[in-house]
């Protein structure tokens, strides 16, 4: 009989984290499940039980800590090892005294991850041990490897035996599965890479964006960061400075963008009392408020020629006036910059000071698109999806594959803050375990409809064959094709001109009389078509919409 593996849940709101931990201990041979709101880890404990919970503290619907109190008069609640990006000292110790058995705090390595693992059910095991009754004529010395399932040479943890439920335990709360990568990346970087200030994501380009980002914060040099709004980044600017020596210190942004020009000197330098009409006090700037940290200057590219004069002269000796002031004060910050526009472009047009770009373009950074980061789309909607659902109090925990096909090819003009409003939307105006396909907005329903027209070469329509107002064309022969009734001048009925029908009726027509031949199979349809049953499932779901909206 094959021996029963240990069971951890790992409740982790972040869906491409909490993955990447399920693929590396699942290798190492243990029965892994996921929860990612306190909510679904409470219920699953109470239906299926665990040998061990890895908990993070932060939630979309309660606090780690709240998770523990609310199970641990269980029966048999399991040790809790704490999974955490959080030093505040004081929640730390909370979780300690709450029963927490251990702290990791992210990034976590895989090593440190499976010793940790590996101890608390040692550990666990061993008081197990040392409380059951015993029949003293049986007794043999404990073996922790043996327990396990090892033997002496092996390093990594295997099976405890322990008690498993009659039934497979169901994953209702997984996010959708992503294929193996095999880019090169493994599995302790992409780990490692999930934690910057935010990011979501292990596609490819955003691996190398994490180096970067690793890179960027051990250096001091000025920081120039590019991409198309939305993109995330004063995300990357607050998760260098993270990770910096200036750590410590502060992290002030100031979007040079959203303030008049008037005032823009003011907002970054500072102004003595009457150096304009309102200047009742005196009032320190970002530049003084970021001393001995970082300041984050977005969206450069708007600010006037006027007041780039007068940032790169604080560049050049790290010292400024305020406004009204006549004294030289002088501060210690780094400078991280972003825009997104091409710096270049205005640089040759003249809107932008060559010499201050080349002071401040030392270190670029190049914010991917979130179109060019293939399934980090998926992750993305799914924590946005629980957390806003945690929220509004919905149901919702996932996207069906029609769902997630929308919008892992729909192009994002405004990246993740359109994601984030479409997710929004959603949560707010439906409900249901799973978002479908009608649930999202028109406008990215219509550009999955165009995705196709354009992947199939052939415009909306996909058949050939003639509609008539007497009703659907009857499928081709070959007695057809020998007639000539495939002929495009082929007339209706009456004899009269050829039948011209608006292409998208034509496709929906043919895609409907083939699901119609097949039993309503739509994978063996699409097969039919030459399309993926994807693209079928979203051009149903355009239909089903309209058709609902011409009943109202």
């Amino acid at each position: 009989m094959e021996p029963h593996k240990t069971r951890i849940l790992l409740v982790d709101d972040t869906a491409s984290l909490a993955r990447t931990y399920e693929t590396f201990l699942k290798a190492q041979g243990y029965d892994v499940r996921c929860a990612y709101t306190g909510r679904d880890a409470i219920e699953d404990l109470k239906r299926y039980g665990a040998d061990l919970m890895l908990l993070d503290l932060d939630l979309p619907d309660c606090s780690g800590l709240d998770v523990m109190q609310q199970t641990k008069d269980m029966p048999e609640h399991p040790p809790v090892i704490i999974i955490t990006g959080t030093d505040f000292a004081p929640v730390r110790d909370e979780a300690m005294r709450r029963g927490a058995r251990s702290i990791l705090t992210k990034p976590i390595s895989m090593d440190r991850l499976s010793h940790a693992v590996a101890d608390e059910l040692d550990n666990d095991l061993s008081k197990k041990d040392a409380l059951a009754p015993k029949d003293e004529s049986q007794m043999t010395p404990h073996n922790p490897t043996q327990d396990r399932g090892m033997n002496e040479t092996e390093t990594m943890p295997g099976n405890i035996a322990g008690l498993q439920p009659d039934a497979t335990p169901p994953e209702p709360h997984h996010a959708p599965e992503q294929p193996r990568r095999a880019d090169g990346y493994d599995t302790q970087r992409i780990l490692q890479g999930t934690d910057f200030g935010g990011f979501i994501g292990t596609s490819p380009v955003m691996m190398r964006l994490y180096d970067n980002i690793q890179n960027a914060a051990r250096s001091s040099a000025t920081v120039f960061i590019t991409g198309e709004s939305g993109t995330g980044k004063e995300v990357c600017a607050e998760a260098i400075h993270r990770h910096s020596p200036r750590s410590k210190g502060p992290f002030v942004p100031l979007n040079c963008a959203a303030i008049p020009r008037d005032l823009l000197e003011s907002e970054l330098f500072g102004h003595v009392r009457g150096a304009f009409t309102g200047a009742i006090n005196d009032r320190e700037g970002a530049a003084k408020l970021a001393d001995g940290g970082t300041l984050f200057l977005d969206e450069i590219g708007d600010m006037d020629p006027n007041m780039q004069t007068k940032l790169l002269r604080f560049l050049q000796d790290g010292t400024f006036q305020r406004v009204g002031g006549s004294r030289l004060e002088s501060v210690d910050v780094r400078i991280i910059c972003a825009t997104n526009r091409d710096p270049l472009d205005d640089v040759r047009s003249g809107r932008f000071r060559a010499d201050l770009f080349y002071r401040l373009h030392v270190l670029p950074i190049s914010m991917p698109p979130l179109r060019a980061r293939g399934d980090d789309v998926i992750d993305i909607a799914q924590t946005l999806l629980l957390r806003y659902a945690a929220e509004e109090k919905k149901a919702f925990h996932g996207f069906d594959a029609a769902a997630a096909d929308i919008l892992r090819h729909y192009e994002w003009p405004g990246n993740i803050r359109q994601l984030q409003n479409i997710i929004r939307n959603v949560v707010v105006m439906h409900d249901g375990p799973m978002v479908k396909a009608p649930m999202l907005s028109d406008r990215i329903l219509h550009s999955a409809e165009a995705h196709d027209m354009a992947l199939s070469g052939r415009g909306p329509g996909l058949s050939s064959h003639g509609l008539s107002p007497h009703g659907l064309t009857p499928p081709m022969t070959l007695g057809d094709l020998n007639s000539g009734r495939h002929d495009p001048a082929h007339t209706d009925a009456m004899g009269g001109t050829p039948i011209i029908q608006p292409l998208a009726i034509t496709e929906r027509v043919a895609i409907e009389q083939a699901i119609n031949v097949c039993g309503g199979n739509i994978p063996r349809a699409a097969a039919l078509l030459d399309i993926s049953p994807s693209t079928i499932y979203r051009k149903k779901a355009v239909w089903d919409q309209a058709d609902k909206q011409g009943h109202k």
